[in-house]
């Protein structure tokens, strides 16, 4: 019998609440994704490259990643022009280009994000 394969999460790109949203949401500048002007105004979202979160208010850097089947638990440090704080969340895998994402701490608050391809 073969040993079952797991295969790490592939999160690299720009995620946005709404995929209908994306063009409004992130513009690319050479091969980069970053938010468009006025983004916020139209939905969030999040870019991810490497070990940085990139948030429109706040960027992070993961410390820590636990998967577990489609979930994956995560611990990063963020900073905001003002403050730093240390941030757990996890994202549940819906299948290639859609994740949901929770904080463990707050019940019942799940966004849903889908990869945008720009």
């Amino acid at each position: 019998m073969q040993p079952l394969s797991v295969q790490a999460i592939e999160l690299e790109g720009a995620w946005a609440s709404q995929a209908d949203l994306c063009k409004l949401v992130f513009t690319k500048r050479g091969n980069q994704a970053e938010f468009a002007p006025l983004s916020d105004l139209y939905g969030s979202g999040f870019i991810i490259n490497g070990d940085r979160i990139m948030g429109r208010s706040a960027k992070c850097t993961i410390k820590s990643r636990k998967q577990v089947g489609d979930d994956l638990e995560l611990s990063a440090a963020c900073a905001t022009g003002v403050m730093t704080s240390n941030v757990r969340f996890s994202l549940k895998v819906i299948d290639d280009d859609n994740v949901s994402r929770a904080f463990p701490e707050i019940q019942g608050m799940t966004v849903k994000y889908t990869r945008c391809s720009l």
